[in-house]
């Protein structure tokens, strides 16, 4: 019986966290507009494995498409140390401290890949960082024209399994329970996020991806209220599909042309978006946005890939991903013609067995 009062007692404690963090939301700041800030901090972080060498590459193209700006003091590049995964176990924090303090002084970070510990309590740094800034949409863009494929993802970032994933519940020798968290201010803003963003770029399809036949509160609340939101922009099509119907749909052919926006939860956009960024060409080709009011951040959507570097082949990793994020962060900040140029130039560099290097410099000679 004592096992099961403390599991009670330590869902109370969950449920009192998750309605004081859903009445935060309701009681947000006005969002700032990037765009319009006088000067704009980007913090870099290098994360682990193949991180520091991409992340490296990354900034020698912000530092050449952002010389002047740099030069003027209308940009500023601030390198962020410490989120490491030495760091991390030896501080056994998933962010330590004083490294969110120095994130907290940035306005948009550009960040590469962290690895997170099997097993044990920590969390993954990406959950905190996005936690910790309320990065709710995580927004990952997929196109493949030749094929008729331009989507984009509209991922709720910050709720479903992933708020609660490293407490939850265990009876000795019995069960395990995990929670999964969707709150109605949460839902509705990336709802309003995905609609915003299909409005202002002329599309006129939103399918909203849940299994709601099955999780019938959470993701039965989270598509309710999504067509709540839809019914505040007539001439766009809300359109309910189930997730693995989806993830078959999208290597269909014959159907995946129609789709244009998707907006859904956690879990389900963790997968999905590294299925349509292989139809792409793989992860190491796709960027990836974690939007919030106040900040941003953006990365790679693969790995740390820690086997490249214990097989001495880290000098070899594509960085074209966190590129392809870095060309998201200028659009973010209101560069939208340095971002054009940027992904042209990745556009018109294949990588044929390069290095990291090499591949940099192949897309400087064109930008």
């Amino acid at each position: 019986m004592n096992a099961i009062d403390n599991a009670v007692n330590s869902f109370r404690t969950l449920l009192e966290e998750q309605i004081a963090r859903s009445e935060r939301m309701r009681n947000a700041a006005p969002a700032k507009d990037f765009a319009a800030l006088p000067v704009v901090t980007i913090g870099v972080i290098d994360g682990d494995g193949i991180g520091p060498i991409i992340s490296a590459q990354t900034m020698r193209l912000l530092e050449a498409l952002l010389a002047d700006e740099i030069a003027a003091g209308k940009v500023v590049l601030k390198r962020i140390e410490g989120l490491t995964i030495e760091n991390r176990l030896a501080k056994g924090q998933a962010v330590p401290t004083d490294v969110l303090a120095e994130v907290k002084t940035c306005d948009v970070l550009l960040k590469g890949p962290t690895e997170t510990p099997k097993g044990g309590t920590m969390e993954s740094a990406n959950v905190s960082l996005r936690r910790e800034l309320d990065l709710y949409a995580n927004v990952r863009p997929v196109s493949v024209p030749d094929q008729g494929i331009d989507w984009i993802f509209f991922r709720e970032n910050t709720e479903g399994e992933y708020v609660l994933g490293s407490r939850g519940i265990e009876i000795p020798d019995t069960l395990c329970m995990d929670f999964k968290v969707t709150t109605l201010p949460g839902t509705r803003r990336i709802a309003r996020a995905a609609f915003e963003y299909a409005k202002n770029n002329g599309k006129t399809n939103v399918n909203i991806v849940t299994k709601a036949n099955i999780m019938k509160k959470t993701d039965g609340t989270f598509s309710a209220l999504c067509h709540e939101v839809a019914a505040d922009y007539p001439g766009i099509e809300a359109e309910d599909w189930y997730i693995d119907i989806m993830t078959a749909k999208l290597v269909d052919p014959r159907v995946r042309s129609r789709f244009q926006v998707f907006v859904l939860p956690n879990l389900y956009g963790d997968i999905i978006t590294d299925e349509a960024a292989q139809l792409q060409g793989g992860v190491g080709t796709a960027g990836s946005a974690n939007l919030g009011d106040q900040y941003a951040m953006f990365e790679a959507i693969h790995g740390s890939a820690p086997r490249m570097i214990e097989t001495g082949r880290g000098a070899y990793a594509n960085p074209a991903s966190l590129m392809r994020a870095a060309g998201m962060l200028l659009r973010h900040i209101g560069r939208t013609e340095l971002a054009a140029k940027l992904d042209a130039a990745l556009d018109a560099t294949p990588n044929d067995g390069l290095t990291a290097a090499a591949f940099t410099d192949a897309v400087l000679e064109k930008l």
